[in-house]
């Protein structure tokens, strides 16, 4: 018995290491006490592996009943969160594109004059393309599925880790080891159900990315290495895509919004790597926790700026935030003329 108990453990410890979600170790375990039960069922008595493992199936069939209650208990729970949430079970009616609760949610952004009501049906009829579900990306799928934008698609093939949840305010402890796009899923419908979460849990490649992103309308890129930065731009480029881009480090970020032939692409204002040296990433030279909140807010706000076609966006500008001044300014970007990515544009 103290050797399926240790088999449990190494199973649920070697998953940790690994990184595998919760659900995959529980079924690993589950998987364990399937084949135990077998060797009680099929195995005469007397035999050293029923001996070896408890020797009665009268106790591991108590312990599987047990787990069930508490399975049971747990989903009533959740049953009953569920019930009292009237959110969740009052969907808009066929003939209307919004329910009155998400309606009543949206006042104060409907109130709104460069907003108003088309523009609140303009942004629940939106998809927008998450690339990156980490310190960027996290605010801002937040502020959008707050605001009511209809499709939202996330693509990011990382797990949550612990060093994570310093910055990335989607995720939870509950949540380490299991996939960003999921918990970001998760996070999104439990703060908004009326959204269409799309969780794509790979590495964006050249392969699915023009097939990808043809179905969005506009793009958010809150990735940190410029190969994967290069790819999104070449892809927006190609398609004519809207792309809304941010980066940053230690205590300052920058963002702009690459469109041409209106503005320029991300391969005009960076057309080639910056030096390590000079750049270095956040693991080594460190990021203020705050600061991924700042610029994915400011991501969220242009995208719905870029939707609604309300005010002035940062099409041709870079907006450079400085967090630990307190200072912020704006650049004028121009295009390249001899851009290899958009001069065809």
């Amino acid at each position: 018995m103290l050797v399926v108990f240790s088999m449990a453990a190494f199973l649920w410890g070697f998953g940790m290491l690994t990184k595998t979600p919760h659900q995959a170790r529980w079924i690993m375990i589950g998987l364990l006490f399937v084949g135990v039960l077998a060797i009680h069922i099929v195995l005469p008595d007397g035999h050293p592996l029923r001996e070896g493992t408890g020797g009665d199936e009268r106790f591991w069939l108590l312990l599987a009943a047990l787990a069930g209650l508490v399975l049971l208990y747990r989903r009533g729970l959740m049953w009953i969160r569920a019930r009292t949430n009237p959110v969740s079970f009052d969907p808009p009616p066929s003939d209307k594109l919004f329910a009155d609760v998400e309606l009543e949610r949206a006042a104060r952004q409907i109130v709104l004059r460069e907003i108003g009501g088309v523009g609140q049906k303009t942004l629940k009829e939106a998809k927008v393309l998450v690339i990156g579900a980490g310190g960027l990306g996290a605010p801002a799928l937040m502020y959008l599925g707050a605001a009511g934008v209809g499709t939202i698609g996330i693509i990011d093939g990382d797990v949550v880790e612990n060093s994570n949840l310093q910055r990335q305010i989607i995720h939870d402890d509950a949540a380490i080891g299991t996939p960003k796009v999921f918990s970001a899923e998760t996070r999104l419908k439990a703060q908004n159900p009326f959204v269409s979460v799309r969780p794509y849990h790979r590495e964006l490649s050249d392969e699915i990315a023009h097939d990808l992103f043809a179905e969005y309308d506009l793009i958010l890129d809150g990735t940190d290495n410029y190969a994967t930065r290069a790819l999104v731009n070449r892809t927006c480029v190609a398609l004519g895509k809207p792309l809304i881009a941010a980066a940053l480090t230690q205590w300052e970020g920058q963002i702009s919004t690459y469109h041409p032939p209106d503005a320029p692409c991300y391969a005009c204002v960076f057309p080639k790597p910056a030096d390590p040296s000079l750049v270095p990433s956040c693991a080594e030279a460190g990021v203020v926790g705050p600061l991924p909140g700042v610029l994915g807010a400011m991501m969220a706000v242009e995208a719905i700026k870029e939707l609604t076609q309300a005010g002035v966006g940062l099409r041709g500008q870079m907006l450079i935030y400085d967090g630990l001044y307190g200072e912020s300014r704006k650049i004028a970007l121009k295009r390249d003329p001899d851009c290899p990515v958009c001069k065809e544009a």
